[in-house]
């Protein structure tokens, strides 16, 4: 048997048919134009291929964090407007009018700035409770300096916040919403694009919806809500070693793990430098709630991941070749999020630079 250069050891299979799918469910539900979140590289499964893909789409734009991000997916031929989500710092303005980008002000300094060269178009943030960037729905004096500098900005095309806990907190996303009308209101007139919703507000349906809606997660195949999204990104990797150690024999950096009987071990060519978090069981643990799938069935991870490889405890048909899934099968990227005790944004955007991504192929 042989294998294509990409699968020889680590890859991860990227089904941009369920992206789109994702964002079409997004789109439906809210009732509102899309502005797809694709920063830090596509949420890991790379910002080109993501945004080329979502074009099927007619989003309004995209979404990323840095000047980096938007120079790439300009240098890829991406023509729709960009929103550059991090606040604008004035250094930064001639980038962003070379790249043609929407900038994000949040301080009345940089939005005089950003005036005093022109009038291209820009996105003012509100802080409603994130208490991140923007300027404070409470911050009297700065709202009426920026109310009296945005009667006379030409280029002043959008105002938005960002929901701190729209997947778990309604009321709190409430007064959020709340809070941001009770400032458009103060200002001189309405922007032609008010928006506010991630992933979960969007699936809310229509009442945080705004002019456009800012989906993240649930494209990329994480849960935000209901619907349950379609699997996106699947992370495999060949079996690399396979052995048999006695009871009392240990796996792994620290000795960790002991088996209590006779066990088939398969090494797994993926590690934490390839984006699986690190961890151990409890020294001593026959199991622990790191799991992966190997030959149609699910695995526990024994011993500690380390950079390169991981071991699985495995049946006995197994051999060094077998393909196994870390998620994106049997075991969900949430799933796997949860064991590992973080979220799936990470899971994705840990994944590593030397791990393939292959688009719309089997394994």
């Amino acid at each position: 048997m042989t294998f294509s250069p990409e699968t020889t050891r680590a890859w991860v299979d990227v089904d941009l048919a369920a992206l789109v799918a994702n964002a079409r469910t997004v789109a439906v539900v809210s009732g509102s134009r899309l502005l797809p979140m694709v920063k830090a590289n596509g949420y890991g499964l790379g910002a080109t291929e993501v945004a080329r893909a979502l074009e099927s789409v007619d989003p309004w734009g995209f979404g990323v964090a840095s000047l980096d991000e938007a120079r790439l997916l300009r240098g890829s031929g991406i023509t729709r407007p960009i929103l550059v989500l991090t606040p604008l710092l004035p250094q930064c303005i001639e980038h962003y009018l070379d790249l043609d980008l929407r900038p994000s002000i949040g301080d009345v300094s940089a939005l005089e700035s950003w005036i005093a060269r022109g009038g291209k178009p820009f996105h003012v943030e509100v802080d409603t409770g994130m208490s991140r960037a923007g300027v404070r729905w409470d911050d009297r004096a700065s709202l009426s300096r920026l109310a009296t500098l945005l009667q006379t900005a030409e280029g002043w095309e959008g105002a938005f916040t960002h929901f701190l806990a729209s997947e778990s907190d309604a009321d709190a996303t409430g007064r959020q919403w709340d809070r941001f009308q009770e400032v458009l209101r103060t200002l001189p007139r309405r922007p032609p694009l008010i928006h506010a919703a991630n992933s979960a507000a969007a699936l809310r349906g229509k009442v945080f919806a705004g002019d456009l809606v800012r989906p993240g997660i649930y494209l990329y195949g994480g849960a935000a809500g209901s619907p349950s999204p379609k699997p996106v990104a699947a992370l495999r990797a060949r079996v690399v070693a396979v052995r048999t150690i006695a009871a009392g024999d240990t796996v792994g950096y620290g000795a960790t793990w002991q088996a209590e009987r006779p066990t088939t071990v398969a090494t797994v060519g993926v590690g934490y430098a390839d984006g699986v978090p690190r961890g151990s069981p409890a020294a001593g643990s026959e199991r622990s709630r790191r799991q992966i799938e190997l030959n149609g069935r699910v695995a526990p991870v024994v011993g500690r991941v380390t950079m390169d490889m991981c071991m699985v405890a495995a049946g006995e048909k197994v051999a060094p070749g077998d393909v196994a899934t870390v998620f994106g099968g049997l075991i969900s990227l949430d799933q796997q999020a949860e064991a590992a005790g973080t979220i799936s944004y990470e899971i994705l955007t840990r994944l590593g630079a030397r791990v393939p991504r292959r688009y719309g192929r089997e394994p």
